[in-house]
C-alpha cells in the first residue's frame, strides 16, 4: 500500500488546571491511501475531532506525528482543509463571495479570470448556480454546507477534512449531500477522512471505517474494510449482502464500548495504607525457567522495597496450573504468567468458570525452542517437511511431544510449526502437557519423541546428549512474546497504586536483566536452590554464552534470546493478543470471542503499563508492526476471522460472545 498520509503513532494529551494530564489519544498509528475515504466513528469523547485537528494542522500531537506525502504537518495549510458542522461563513458575502475568499487567497499569484473559473466551476459541482449571489441567511441548511464543501474544494485541497458535516441537517438534505460529496470525490478522487457518529453514513461513504476506544487513552479499536464497490448508490449499498453484517459490527463495537464505559463508572476506589499503597506485603508466583528473572532480580536487588512493596514471598510453584489456580483463588496476589494464560483464564478456556486476568507488563520474550530427540535427529530430522516424512514412513508410530500448558506459547508455537509443515497436531501426533521441569526425564526415558519449552530445558537436554533444537523462537517468531505478569482485574481495581508500584519495580528489574554486564551476577542468582537449582552451566548459552543447538553446527551468538527489556519487550501488545486468540480459536481452546476487542482491552492494561513507563521517564508504547511468522504468514489484525480462515490446517472455528 502506498501511503499518502501516514499518522505515526501520535499521543495527545492535556494539562489539567490541578497539574495533572488528561491523555486524550494514545499510539494512534494509521496510514491511509490516496483515493481513500476513512470515517472516524466512536462515542462522544474518544478524541476523534482531536485526531482531525491534528491531521489538519490545527492542533499539534504531543507525541508522534503526521505526514502528508512524507511531509510532517506542523501547522495549517491550503492542502488540508476541514469542513465543519456549523458551516463557518461569513454573513454578510454571497455564496460566490464565501468560495472567493479562499480563492483569492490560495491563488492570489493567479489571474483575475483563472480565479473566477475556479470558484464558477465549484459553484456548479455542488448545485449552488441559482443561488451564487445569495448570502448565508437567504440559504437553507444544506445549502450552506454545500458552500462549506465547495469553499474547501474549490482550493484543491490533497486532503479533505470533515467534522460530522451533516450532523446538522435533516434526513432528506443529508442524504442528498452524501450522494453529492460521494460523487465528487469518485470524479476528482478525493482523499476525505470524516469524523461521524452515524454507522449508516460511514458505510455508505468510507472505504475503511476506524473504530476509536472510549477515552482517556483512546485508540483504535477495530479496522473495518467495506467491501462495496464504487461507484455507490445508497439503494445498491443497502442491499449489499455485506451491508448489514458490517452495519451490525460497528453497532456491536459501539455497544461494547457504551458497556464498558459503565463498568468502569461502576467501580470503587479503595482507602490507601500509611505508605501510600493499599497493600505492601504480596506473594507473587514463577516457575523455575530462566524468564523469571525479572521477580528474582526484582526482589535480590531491591527494585521492590524501592517502591514500597516492603515484603514480597516469591513462591516457586510446579506447574502453570498451579499458578492459575494461585491467582485465580487469591493466594497469589500476582504471577508469571504464560503469554496466552491470562486471556486463557478471561475466556474460560478448557471449559473452567471465566476468571478475568489482566497483564499491563511484558516480562520477557523469546527463549522458546522446539527440541526433538536424537533419534529423530538420527532419522534426518532437521525440519518440519522432515518431521512430515518421518511420520508418513512410519504410520505405526505415534510420536509424542511435550508442551507446557494447552494455553502457552509453547503449545500454540509448536502447532503452528507443526502445520506450517503439512502436519496435523490433533491427528498425525500426540500432543502431552508435562510441566517444563519434568521435560528432559520424560525425554531420557523415551516417552516422549520433542517438546517446547522454555530455557534452560531445552539445552539442559542438548547438553546431556538426549536432543537437538530443531528450531528457537528467533526463527520460528522473533520477539514473540513469551511470560507476563498477570493479576485478577479485581484485585488490579482494589490495589491501583499497589499495582502500579508492582510493574514500575518489575520494570526496573527487566531494564537491568538487560544489561548484558549485569548477566553474571543474574546467572548466580537465578541458579540458587530457592529458584532454579540448577547448575549454572545449563543457564550460560543464550543467556551469556553462544548456543548449541546439538545438531553439529556451530554454537551461536544469541543475543536477543533471553529478552527483557530491549525493542520494547515489556508493551502489553494488543496485536500479539489477538494472534494468540485466533491460535487458541483456531485448535478450538476456545470459541473465538464475537466481543474480541473488549477481550483484549480488559486484559491488555495498556494504561497501566502507560503510568508505570512515564513515572520512570521511559517510552511508552510499542510497536504495532504486523506479525510475520518463518512460513512468510502476515497475520492482518484488521481482519482476524479471514486470518484464521485462510488457515489450512485447522479444527471448526467456533465464534461466539463471550461473557466476562
Amino acid at each position: 500500500m502506498v501511503t499518502f498520509v501516514e499518522v505515526d503513532h501520535v499521543d495527545r494529551v492535556f494539562d489539567l488546571p490541578n497539574g495533572g494530564k488528561y491523555i486524550a489519544l494514545k499510539n494512534i498509528e494509521l496510514k491511509i491511501r490516496e483515493g481513500e475515504f476513512v470515517s472516524l466513528i466512536g462515542h462522544s469523547g474518544c478524541g476523534k475531532s482531536t485526531l482531525l485537528n491534528i491531521i489538519a494542522g490545527l492542533d499539534k500531537a504531543s507525541i508522534g506525528g503526521v505526514t502528508l506525502e512524507g511531509r510532517e504537518i506542523r501547522e495549517p495549510s491550503p492542502d488540508r482543509m476541514v469542513v465543519f458542522q456549523n458551516y463557518s461563513l461569513l454573513p454578510w458575502l454571497t455564496v460566490r463571495e464565501n468560495i472567493a475568499l479562499a480563492v483569492d487567497e490560495v491563488y492570489k499569484n493567479e489571474p483575475k479570470g483563472q480565479r473566477r473559473g475556479i470558484i464558477e466551476e465549484h459553484i456548479d459541482m455542488v448545485g449552488l448556480r441559482l443561488a451564487a449571489n445569495k448570502r448565508p441567511h437567504e440559504l437553507s441548511g444544506g445549502m450552506k454546507q454545500r458552500v462549506a464543501i465547495a469553499r474547501a474544494l474549490a482550493t484543491r485541497p490533497k486532503l479533505l477534512l470533515l467534522d460530522e458535516p451533516f450532523g446538522a441537517l435533516d434526513a432528506l438534505t443529508r442524504g442528498s449531500l452524501q450522494a453529492q460529496l460521494m460523487k465528487i470525490c469518485n470524479e476528482h478522487n478525493v482523499t476525505c477522512v470524516m469524523v461521524t457518529h452515524d454507522v449508516d453514513e460511514a458505510l455508505l461513504l468510507s472505504d475503511r471505517v476506524v473504530m476509536l476506544t472510549n477515552g482517556p487513552e483512546a485508540h483504535i479499536g477495530q479496522i473495518l474494510e467495506v467491501p462495496i464497490p464504487r461507484p455507490r448508490e445508497r439503494l445498491e449499498v443497502v442491499k449489499h449482502p455485506s451491508y448489514y453484517n458490517l452495519r451490525n459490527e460497528m453497532i456491536y463495537f459501539l455497544n461494547q464500548q457504551k458497556q464498558a464505559k459503565k463498568r468502569k463508572a461502576q467501580q470503587v476506589s479503595v482507602p490507601i495504607v500509611k505508605s501510600g499503597l493499599e497493600k505492601v506485603h504480596l506473594e507473587l508466583g514463577f516457575l523455575p525457567l530462566t524468564d523469571a528473572a525479572p521477580l528474582i532480580v526484582a526482589k535480590e536487588k531491591g527494585f521492590f522495597a524501592k517502591y514500597g512493596l516492603e515484603n514480597i514471598t516469591l513462591n516457586r510453584a510446579g506447574s502453570w496450573n498451579e499458578i492459575a489456580k494461585g491467582v485465580a483463588t487469591g493466594k497469589l496476589d500476582a504471577a508469571q504468567m504464560l503469554a496466552g494464560m491470562p486471556l486463557a483464564m478471561t475466556l474460560g478456556a478448557g471449559g473452567k468458570t471465566p476468571i478475568c486476568i489482566v497483564n499491563a507488563l511484558n516480562l520477557s520474550r523469546n527463549a522458546n525452542a522446539i527440541t526433538l530427540s536424537k533419534k529423530l535427529y538420527n532419522q534426518g530430522v532437521r525440519n518440519p517437511a522432515d518431521l512430515k516424512a518421518v511420520i508418513n514412513d512410519y504410520p505405526d508410530q505415534v510420536l509424542t511431544l511435550g508442551v507446557s500448558h494447552p494455553t502457552s506459547m509453547q503449545n500454540l508455537i509448536l502447532r503452528y510449526w507443526l502445520a506450517a509443515g503439512g502436519i496435523n497436531p490433533d491427528q498425525d501426533v500426540s500432543l502431552s502437557v508435562i510441566p517444563p521441569m519434568e521435560m528432559v526425564s520424560q525425554l531420557k526415558a523415551g516417552n516422549i519423541d520433542g517438546y517446547c519449552a522454555g530455557e534452560p530445558w531445552n539445552y539442559i537436554a542438548v547438553h546431556e546428549g538426549f536432543g537437538f533444537v530443531a528450531a528457537t523462537a528467533l526463527e520460528i517468531w522473533s520477539g514473540q512474546p513469551k511470560k507476563v505478569l498477570g493479576v485478577r482485574e479485581d484485585w488490579a481495581q482494589n490495589h491501583p497504586e499497589t499495582y502500579l508500584a508492582l510493574v514500575k519495580a518489575l520494570l526496573e528489574a527487566c531494564q537491568y536483566c538487560d544489561e548484558l554486564r549485569n548477566r553474571e551476577e543474574i546467572l548466580q542468582l537465578l541458579c540458587r536452590p530457592e529458584y532454579l537449582n540448577v547448575n549454572p552451566i545449563y543457564v550460560r548459552p543464550g543467556f551469556i554464552d553462544p548456543y548449541d543447538r546439538g545438531d553439529g553446527t556451530q554454537p551461536e551468538e544469541l543475543t536477543a534470546y533471553n529478552q527483557f527489556y530491549l525493542n520494547k519487550t515489556n508493551y502489553p501488545n494488543r496485536t500479539e493478543l489477538l494472534w494468540m486468540v485466533t491460535q487458541l480459536a483456531r485448535w478450538d481452546l476456545v470459541p473465538f470471542p464475537k466481543n474480541w476487542v473488549e477481550v483484549i482491552e480488559r486484559v491488555c492494561r495498556t494504561d497501566i503499563f502507560g503510568a508505570a513507563a512515564r513515572d520512570l521517564g521511559l517510552l511508552d508504547i510499542g510497536w504495532d508492526d504486523p506479525i510475520h511468522l518463518f512460513d512468510g504468514k502476515v497475520f492482518n489484525s484488521s481482519e482476524p476471522i479471514e486470518y484464521l480462515k485462510s488457515l489450512e490446517i485447522k479444527r471448526q472455528i467456533r465464534i461466539e460472545e463471550v461473557l466476562i
